[in-house]
């Protein structure tokens, strides 16, 4: 099918024609460079522990994968050295979840998925992608397919991985997942996607990285940074990527968006109002604006995206008080953060960055300080599941626009 020109689905009752609800069927490319998300900070928040190197996708990448694809060493999904910062308690998170519409593997999560070489994509220049490099492979993720499925099981560069897309929320996080799969339970809490790992049945928000029900309750999963780009961005920088494609063994309309559009901005993603309730109700701003979220081991910090691209640098501390720093990539739409101990400063220097005591000419990806795995998300769903998290930006964008 030819998606240079896509139609746009009416949400809700879209929704119910396609089977879709809740989340039906999930930001980081860069330069090259094999930085995987394997070594987690010291504080375990996944950070890329002050890495040099130019790839601008891995944060934190797994070390020792546990399982190969066989599930042949250790099945469950392997675990985060220390557990990410996570405010709410594991029973109350249950408590106010919800079911989404359908059931388990309701959304059937693609587990063969097949792959063609970007130039061959018949994918429009401005259609969302979300795009992996590791250990120098790259890979992209048409929205347009995750919308249906919000789960994906890959292996890319020999390592088993899901990536995940949850379009209530708008985030797209990647987990390494050992010798198990992930699946849609078909349960919500903050409108959020709850996964859940085949091998334990344990209970994962997507957004939280963490167990909340099950075996593997108080567990956080290995993650790696997902870009949120476009299809052109993502061929310029990386133009012997593979692409999804859309024979993913299950029949569903691919081409249109059962929850809107974003090439312009519409639908649910637009609108100032959630379809499910909210963990909690942010004070100010459009509560889909985008914000880049990231958090360290006692806190969390949003920057409004639309202000980051512009400004290029933005600096402010995590709800727990740690400094922190996001630089724009604006090759990809996307951002960094980092720490920033002891007062360092972080400036714009011609179309790379200067650091203070460490010269100048850093891409975006490649400061010299421990960087901080972060995310798009939209601005409710952020603040519901960090209520104490630092904020930075202007919070003025219409709506859920990238």
């Amino acid at each position: 099918m030819d998606h240079t020109r896509r139609s746009t689905m009416a949400a809700l009752t879209s929704l119910g024609a396609a089977g879709i609800a809740g989340c039906p069927d999930g930001s980081v490319g860069g330069s090259v460079g094999d930085d995987d998300e394997s070594g987690e900070s010291a504080d375990g928040s996944g950070g890329d522990s002050g890495t040099t190197s130019v790839d601008r996708n891995a944060e934190g990448a797994n070390a020792d994968p546990g399982a190969d694809e066989t599930g042949s060493d250790r099945p469950a999904p392997p675990a985060a050295d220390a557990a990410r910062y996570v405010p709410h308690d594991a029973d109350m998170l249950m408590e106010e979840s919800l079911n989404g519409g359908v059931g388990k593997d309701g959304i059937p999560s693609i587990d063969d998925p097949s792959f063609e070489p970007i130039a061959d994509a018949e994918i429009a220049d401005e259609e969302p992608v979300f795009g992996v490099v590791r250990d120098g492979e790259a890979k992209a993720y048409p929205q347009y397919v995750l919308v249906y499925h919000e789960i994906v099981n890959d292996t890319i560069a020999g390592d088993p991985v899901s990536v995940t897309y949850c379009p209530l929320t708008g985030t797209a996080q990647g987990f390494e997942r050992g010798g198990t799969t992930f699946g849609v339970s078909g349960d919500l809490v903050n409108s959020n996607l709850i996964m859940y790992d085949r091998e334990t049945d344990s209970r994962w928000p997507q957004v939280l990285a963490t167990g909340v029900d099950g075996p593997m309750t108080g567990e956080s999963l290995r993650e790696f940074r997902v870009v949120w780009t476009t299809l052109a961005e993502w061929r310029a920088a990386f133009p012997d990527s593979r692409v999804l494609t859309e024979d993913t063994g299950y029949a569903k309309p691919y081409g249109g968006d059962p929850y809107g559009d974003y090439a312009p901005t519409q639908g649910y993603y637009a609108k100032g109002r959630t379809m499910f309730p909210a963990l909690d109700s942010p004070e100010a701003g459009n509560v889909k604006s985008v914000v880049l979220g990231a958090r360290t081991a006692d806190g969390a910090v949003a920057f409004d995206k639309e202000t980051l691209l512009v400004d290029r640098v933005l600096t402010g501390t995590t709800g727990g008080g740690a400094s922190v720093a996001a630089v724009a990539d604006p090759t990809l739409s996307t951002g960094y953060v980092y720490r920033t101990p002891d007062g360092l400063g972080v400036e714009s220097d011609g179309d790379a960055y200067r650091v203070d005591g460490h010269g100048g000419g850093f891409e975006a990806a490649a400061l010299p300080l421990d960087r901080v795995l972060a995310f798009d998300a939209m601005w409710f769903a952020w603040a519901g599941f960090y209520p104490d998290t630092g904020f930075v930006g202007e919070h003025t964008g219409a709506g859920y626009g990238r």
